[in-house]
């Protein structure tokens, strides 16, 4: 397409956000409204979290670690506010990133994209793991690795079913965009069909009232501070979950009318999750047979779901939760893919003029897309013999996303406080009047949960022996490594180099068609 036609194209407005990057548009708008909603809301999946970390939080807190679930969303919507206000003044790919850079300035930028970076590959196969969790309690058959009882055998089969659906989002992202939407809004689509039926199933079977919430199973008493300790640590199986809502707007470039659809987007997979995730929380809690002995902080939702529903019914509900994990990780993989392009796209990137390459076939940039699946698949044999450090590795991941949050609230608050920030106009969203509460509680908030998820407690990070002191520091350590030594070799090297690549610089079309 030339760029006359381009100009007089109905969609030509939707790149006008583009022009203030130097970016010429590279990516095909194929994406609505819908999709692009579901793409944050599957980020997030109500079934993949709560089923994946609700043996979690009732092991450390308790039914009354309940209250975790609305403490986390109201810190998280005002996060989301900010990020709802920016896309609407800048819906491109890789969102945190360009945010991050276009409202404080280039160093805190990359940092903040390196971090989301790494964290979201180490997501991948966080979110993979997840299969382990759900198909041998469907059947046995899926247990490839020994019986289940042997020292390793979990670990080692979590690795293998992982590995296999890494595989499958590999290939569906490396075929385009358009294919990744259509299953993810199908798997989407499934998803809150089955969410809203299990609400419905769980109400109908309740045993117990609504105060179940205000028992904390004497959690509390083995901390100085009573419960408040126990609920902090219980707290981190909420904040697993609500995050990655900014994948909306990082895929802003391929969508239409991205500076309307991607706010509503956030906003709208945020309150959603909140509302039914709290939902499936709270009736959970209430239908559950009993609250005695370890199934519900061993086995989790599952044991919930197959003990109030029975196994066929149960189960049926597991292929759902099943659906809601292959659709989680293949968002993850695509926010991640479009990350490494628009890193790879200011040249930030080692190799970036390959990475940022867009395939003309497939209309998505085909080698990130392989290079994140190889990476994901490589973290995953940490988990064969060292569990336990995994979990050290994924919560290091959570912590680094929480940062580069940060790395894009703190300086808008900035802005805000100079009098340089300027939300879009033309009736696209905007906070108005309420704009700095809101920054300013999203920051306290970004700081206060890093400071929860950092924190090296023994029951977090160092639960069950081996008791070695680089498991309990491990989250320290390990940040402190990926991002200093991550931000050393940007200073020394990488940054000598940034700048928008010649052939993704605005006007390179026409430079190519004067040569």
């Amino acid at each position: 397409m030339s760029p006359t036609e381009q100009s007089t194209s109905p969609q030509s407005h939707d790149d006008d956000e583009l022009a203030e990057f130097g970016y010429r548009p590279e990516l095909r708008r194929t994406l609505g409204n819908f999709h692009t909603f579901a793409a944050g809301i599957s980020y997030i999946s109500i079934l993949t979290g709560t089923f994946q970390l609700f043996y979690f939080g009732y092991a450390s807190g308790g039914p009354a670690y309940w209250w975790s679930w609305p403490m986390v969303f109201v810190g998280q919507f005002m996060v989301a506010l900010c990020f709802a206000e920016l896309a609407a003044r800048y819906p491109v790919a890789g969102s945190v990133y360009n945010w991050s850079k276009k409202i404080g300035n280039p160093h805190l930028g990359w940092l903040a994209g390196w971090m989301m970076l790494i964290a979201s590959i180490v997501s991948i196969s966080a979110v993979a793991l997840a299969y382990q969790l759900t198909l041998p309690q469907i059947s046995s058959a899926f247990q490839f690795v020994g019986d289940g009882t042997g020292k390793y055998d979990v670990a080692t089969n979590a690795v293998l079913l992982a590995a296999v659906l890494i595989l499958f989002t590999t290939l569906v992202n490396a075929f385009g965009v358009k294919l990744m939407a259509r299953i993810n809004s199908a798997g989407v689509f499934i998803e809150l069909i089955a969410t809203v039926v299990l609400i419905v199933l769980f109400a109908v079977h309740i045993t117990r009232g609504p105060q179940v919430v205000l028992d904390t199973n004497g959690t509390g008493a083995d901390y100085g501070t009573g419960y408040l300790g126990a609920f902090l640590v219980a707290s981190l199986a909420s904040a697993y979950v609500m995050y990655g809502f900014d994948t909306a707007s990082s895929l802003g470039e391929e969508c239409l009318d991205p500076s309307r659809n991607a706010p509503r987007a956030i906003i709208r997979a945020v309150v959603a999750s909140f509302v039914l995730g709290g939902l499936i929380l709270l009736l959970a809690l209430m239908s559950v047979s009993s609250l005695e002995g370890d199934k519900l902080s061993t086995d989790g939702l599952q044991y919930v779901v197959l003990d109030v529903l029975g196994p066929t019914a149960g189960k049926a509900m597991l292929w759902c939760v099943l659906i809601a994990v292959t659709v989680c990780a293949l968002a993850v993989q695509t926010a991640a893919i479009r990350l490494a392009f628009a890193m790879a796209r200011d040249n930030n990137l080692p190799a970036s003029g390959r990475l940022a390459r867009v395939s003309p076939r497939f209309q998505t940039p085909v080698l990130p897309t392989v290079i994140i699946g190889i990476l994901a698949l490589a973290i995953l044999v940490v988990n064969i013999r060292q569990p336990q450090i995994f979990t050290v590795v994924t919560s290091i991941g959570i912590i680094m996303i929480y940062l580069a949050y940060l790395g894009v609230t703190a300086p808008m608050l900035v802005a805000r406080l100079r009098g340089k920030w300027r939300p879009a106009g033309d009736g696209k969203f905007s906070l108005g009047r309420w704009g700095l509460l809101v920054n300013v509680v999203a920051v306290v908030w970004g700081v206060g949960m890093t400071v929860n998820l950092i924190w090296p407690r023994a029951a977090v990070y160092n639960a069950t022996a081996p008791y070695h002191w680089y498991l309990r520091w491990g989250a320290v350590l390990f940040v402190a490594v990926i991002g200093g030594g991550g931000f050393a070799y940007y200073w020394f090297v990488q940054r000598h180099r940034t700048g928008v690549l010649a052939e993704h610089r605005l006007g390179a079309s026409d430079a190519k068609a004067d040569a």
